[in-house]
């Protein structure tokens, strides 16, 4: 599996933005035939439905993650045919990547999701499996879990080497978040163990073959080492910041950046080598390794094949080309048009079709590379990316363009069409209600394979999360750097070396002390149909004691044998933010869970009561008020169970 990195995109796509309720309010009612939407307006309805999609699948409290420990993401709740209900190391981290970004651009009710993330990973990290344990560190490179936290013992294509290198990617962002908000003791005792384990178990195998993002071919891949190689130079730079060794990082990443260099054959990006897999090389793995390389600062740099570069766009033409005449959805498009995008020409997995990740990551490799022009304010033309240039200006030559020039313009604003048109066939192959699944049949586009997914799976990438992804990057809406420009040019000879690292159980403890504390409200109390349960209570979030505005429960989960009602619509709201009496604010909190967040530490006093099957005649429990203090600590998550007071 993959996940996702992304970011949603109007107030500032990273920030859940502003007018966020008044999307969800809209984005069902704009659904039409797709073919007949603006490429605008369906973002504007997609996006929402796709935020939420990811959160869903999030445990404990995400609506399609029941029964998963908190912080765990799910690659689809689909558990059979083909069953991805387990958590992937690769797609966490991608997933979580997304969200710490979010978080940091302005979403505050993300970091509990954020702190049971860091919280899981410590625990999962010793978890020992088919693939070793912490000893020497070969257990990280478990690909999945079971969603209690414990071992998946089944066969599988193991070990996969990029998770590792991935979640410190994702956990370095947050470091840096908390580094500027006076957490270093955090960082240092908390969130540093589990990174450093990471970076060693990078610095030890790098040079060893593990499977790909597909999970299929053991060997050398493209995206691992990339992944592995962007994780050192981030790793070396938070280690320098407070104060840590990371020798590791300073041994193998030159070797790793020169090891990158091999899979370059002169016309694209070979994505599997160090195998014998029978397929011609041309493989979405590349496009992906490349995406998840962007760094908004570098130049078009072809030796950490920046998306701008000449070689990662000789290589996305190459990729996308070699579908063109493969699906018959993609017949009749010329070269420089958009078309669908599978895995490899290969691919026999249920049928061979394209992938919804894929797709939109050919269009975000052109917007990334579009920014980077931008910001350098040129764009250079070389004899490897002239045949991708001519497809789009037949009459462009080698050379250099300033973005002043009338070449630029045209050149620029064709690629903008370009990357939109991969967006375009996303549009035309959605389902009216939104929901992405991880495959559209070669045939007819129709939608394939597991439903909701995360990132994708099978292997490795939310569709969901990849939308969001994208279209941030169409906004110009970028991560921040993670120095590929500092990065010393490859050495001219690779040496296959590696690094013995060091491993220990990092602690598992918060790094942040809970504001706000999700709490979920469970009664059992035996109905008949048309009655209807609900909490109340002392604080504007309960509706102050209104029998008009208290919280409606919900029974879906309710039987016979166990009669409960349970709170799954407030969402988790801000600190600063209150819900108004009698109101079910959509607030740029991003999440709809099964909580209502409240300020840690806050004691007030709730009951429950039940309307009758004419909605009117209200019926509360016996006995006194209840009372409630949240807990103070590193919970984020509560539940609060009860039974109806006789």
């Amino acid at each position: 599996m993959l996940y996702i990195s992304a970011v949603i995109g109007l107030l500032a796509i990273f920030s859940c933005w502003a007018q966020f309720s008044l999307a969800v309010a809209s984005a069902w009612a704009s659904y039409g035939e797709r073919a007949t939407e603006s490429l605008d307006s369906f973002i504007a309805s997609e996006s929402p439905v796709a935020l939420q999609g990811v959160l869903n699948n999030i445990g404990s409290d995400g609506q399609k993650a029941v029964g998963v420990d908190p912080g765990l993401v799910v690659a689809s709740p689909s558990t059979t045919d083909p069953d991805y209900f387990y958590t992937w190391t690769r797609d966490s981290a991608l997933t979580f990547k997304m969200l710490i970004d979010t978080f940091i651009a302005g979403a505050p009710s993300l970091q509990s999701e954020i702190e049971n993330y860091v919280h899981a990973q410590a625990l999962l990290q010793t978890v020992a499996n088919p693939s070793g344990d912490l000893t020497d560190g070969s257990g990280l490179g478990e690909p999945k879990f079971e969603v209690n936290s414990t071992a998946f013992t089944g066969p599988w294509g193991r070990p996969q080497r990029d998770g590792p290198a991935l979640r410190a990617t994702a956990l370095i962002a947050y470091s840096r978040w908390l580094l500027s908000h006076g957490g270093e003791s955090s960082v240092s005792t908390v969130i540093w163990p589990i990174i450093s384990n990471d970076l060693d178990y990078v610095g030890q195998y790098w040079n060893e073959t593990g499977f790909d993002l597909w999970e299929e071919v053991r060997g050398s891949s493209f995206f691992t080492t990339a992944m592995q190689h962007r994780a050192l130079v981030e790793g070396q730079a938070l280690a320098e910041q407070i104060g840590k060794a990371c020798t590791s990082c300073k041994s193998q990443a030159s070797q790793i950046l020169c090891f990158l260099q091999a899979f370059w054959n002169g016309e694209f990006i070979v994505s599997n080598i160090n195998n014998k897999n029978g397929r011609n090389g041309r493989d979405a793995n590349s496009i992906l390794g490349s995406i998840h390389s962007f760094d908004p600062a570098s130049a078009c740099d072809d030796t950490t094949l920046q998306p701008c570069s000449p070689r990662a766009l000789a290589n996305h033409k190459a990729v996308t080309d070699s579908f063109r005449s493969l699906y018959d959805i993609n017949l009749g498009i010329p070269e420089g048009a958009a078309v669908a995008v599978g895995r490899y020409t290969e691919d026999v997995y249920m049928g061979g079709n394209p992938w919804y990740i894929n797709t939109l990551a050919a269009a975000e490799q052109l917007y990334d590379a579009l920014y980077q022009f931008d910001r350098l304010g040129y764009l250079d033309v070389d004899t490897t990316s002239l045949p991708f240039y001519r497809d789009l200006d037949p009459l462009i030559e080698v050379g250099t363009y300033p973005s002043s020039s009338a070449v630029y313009a045209n050149i620029t604003s064709a690629i903008q069409r370009y990357a939109d048109g991969y967006l375009i066939i996303v549009q035309n192959y959605t389902p009216s209600d939104g929901h992405l699944t991880e495959q559209y049949s070669r045939d007819d586009g129709s939608p394939l394979s597991a439903v909701d997914l995360t990132w994708f799976h099978s292997d490795d990438i939310s569709a969901y999360a990849s939308f969001l992804t994208c279209i941030a990057r169409r906004s110009s809406i970028v991560p921040a750097s993670w120095g590929a420009s500092t990065v010393d040019r490859a050495p001219t000879t690779c040496t296959g070396t590696s690094a013995r690292g060091t491993y220990a159980p990092p602690p598992l403890k918060c790094s942040m002390n809970a504001s706000v504390v999700a709490v979920t409200f469970d009664v059992r109390e035996s109905t008949i149909y048309g009655e209807t349960v609900y909490v109340s209570g002392s604080i504007a979030e309960l509706g102050s004691w209104d029998s008009g505005s208290g919280l409606e429960l919900n029974a879906n989960r309710y039987t016979s044998s166990d009669p409960l009602w349970h709170l799954i619509s407030l969402p988790l709201l801000p600190l600063h933010q209150k819900r108004q009496a009698g109101t079910l604010l959509m607030l740029p909190a991003c999440r709809s869970g099964t909580a209502t967040s409240l300020p840690a530490g806050e004691s007030f006093e709730y009951n429950y009561y039940k309307t009758g099957t004419d909605g009117m005649t209200v019926t509360y429990e016996e006995g006194g008020n209840r009372s409630y203090t949240v807990a103070e600590g590193c919970a984020r998550n509560v539940v609060q169970s009860d039974v109806w007071q006789q």
